[in-house]
């Protein structure tokens, strides 16, 4: 069955799709043997010799099985396949035998919770495309008590400094002290 190459370079384990976009862009994929560099291009696996930078991707393709790890992330690690300031990883929490992962979603550096480490796009893409509206729910403690005002903001929807706007969220408070509150947040 065709598929576009970029899926194909990303389900063999070598790069993200939007590195994989970069690699076929730059002359460094071949399919029977014609460099190609059209973004979209399509191949089948089964019967198209598939290279990336000489090297054959198509017994990758035969023997690659789906990984999925549910990661309690602890704070002090960044949600990213790389960084710039050497900051550790998600990714170094679990073996490099399991191959190339990526986290599907974020969780800010110093925060905790659920994450899910994959090498599937295919759910990657399901979760975290918006047209999807698929549920996301987290556990916020938050320092002092925000008024009503405050979680109606949110509620609706808040403009974060690089200009984008939020969605809506579902907000419920879940327990309070004199000091912090905690709230149940959904997004979508």
């Amino acid at each position: 069955m065709q598929e576009r190459l970029q899926k194909l370079i990303a389900a063999a384990g070598l790069a993200s799709r939007r590195h994989a976009e970069e690699m076929i862009a730059a002359g460094e994929v071949t399919v029977n043997g014609k460099i190609v560099q059209e973004l979209g291009t399509k191949a089948d696996p089964t019967r198209d010799h598939i290279k990336v930078r000489g090297k054959l991707i198509n017994p990758l393709l035969e023997t690659r099985e789906n990984v999925y790890v549910l990661l309690n992330k602890p704070r002090g690690y960044l949600t990213a396949l790389s960084d710039e300031e050497g900051r550790p990883l998600v990714t170094d929490l679990v073996p490099h035998t399991l191959g190339r992962l990526h986290p599907v979603g974020r969780l800010d550096f110093n925060t905790e919770g659920l994450l899910i480490l994959t090498n599937d796009g295919d759910l990657t893409n399901h979760v975290t495309a918006a047209r999807n509206h698929v549920r996301k729910v987290y556990e916020v403690k938050v320092k002092g008590l925000p008024t009503e005002e405050q979680v109606a903001r949110l509620r609706r929807g808040i403009r974060l400094d690089d200009g984008v706007r939020t969605a809506p969220a579902e907000i419920k408070k879940t327990d309070e002290t004199d000091t912090n509150s905690w709230f149940e947040v959904i997004l979508q």
